[in-house]
């Protein structure tokens, strides 16, 4: 587990304000292998991206032991730290975070959205699960990077967001790293101010979503985050690359 644990170390150290870590999220092997052959330095899986392409639709419909497997597959290529998109926790959320990292992850992503409801889980009871999550990666390796995501804004238009919404997003990643979280995960937030204002009050680095193209990295660099990833982006634009091959072929 040493190896795992200075690979574990690495990823975090990563995490640098206004220098921020970029991972173009894969969903397989052969996307793993691709991109780090490109020259990344970490791989994190999109979730939405891995259920798709396995015939999935995304929010834990791909069964967990799929998941696990594939995440197997992505580390049989790579020698580089890997994150793992958990969603909610497939409902056994100590067992998921024991196999991802026992699988040799070294970081996970996880949600605060009720799957059910869809709506976002009480700060409390979202706490206790982070803290359940930490525990459980701690116990196979210490140092596992959990990222703790919150989906105030992603289901909402960017343009109404609201600063009643940062100020929720705020005491939360309060809670969040009391808890234990490393990082902070805020997809949908794309106001610069607003972005700007959680990165300069944030306890934890700030992750970002962004689309292949969207926001120039130097850009976010700039408001001070810590972190970019691009979700589905990444399989979207191979599977328009793989259409356009196709239909000018046939």
């Amino acid at each position: 587990m040493d190896g795992q644990k200075a690979k574990a170390r690495k990823f975090r150290e990563l995490h640098r304000k206004n220098d921020p870590l970029v991972l173009f999220n894969v969903w397989d092997a052969g996307s793993a292998g691709a991109v780090a052959e490109a020259g990344a330095k970490a791989l994190a899986t999109s979730s939405w991206a891995v259920a798709a392409a396995h015939g999935y639709e995304d929010g834990e419909k791909m069964p967990w032991a799929e998941a696990l497997d594939n995440i197997q597959r992505i580390l049989s290529v790579t020698d580089l730290p890997l994150t793992v998109d958990v969603e909610g926790g497939y409902g056994d959320l100590a067992r998921t975070v024991r196999d991802a990292i026992s699988a040799g992850a070294v970081g996970f992503n996880l949600e605060d959205l009720d799957s059910g409801s869809k709506k976002v889980l009480p700060i409390a009871e979202q706490s206790e699960r982070i803290r359940q999550a930490r525990a459980a990666a701690d116990r196979v390796v210490e140092g596992a990077f959990l990222n703790a995501r919150t989906d105030l804004f992603l289901w909402t238009d960017p343009s109404a967001h609201t600063d009643e919404m940062l100020e929720e997003a705020l005491k939360r990643v309060e809670a969040y790293a009391k808890s234990g979280a490393d990082g902070f995960f805020v997809p949908g937030l794309a106001d610069p101010e607003k972005i700007a204002r959680l990165c300069s009050r944030s306890p934890l680095p700030v992750n970002l979503m962004s689309a292949h193209g969207e926001t120039p990295i130097k850009t976010l660099a700039g408001l001070g985050v810590s972190r970019i990833s691009y979700g589905p982006s990444p399989y979207l634009v191979a599977m328009k690359a793989l259409k356009e091959a196709v239909a000018a072929l046939v």
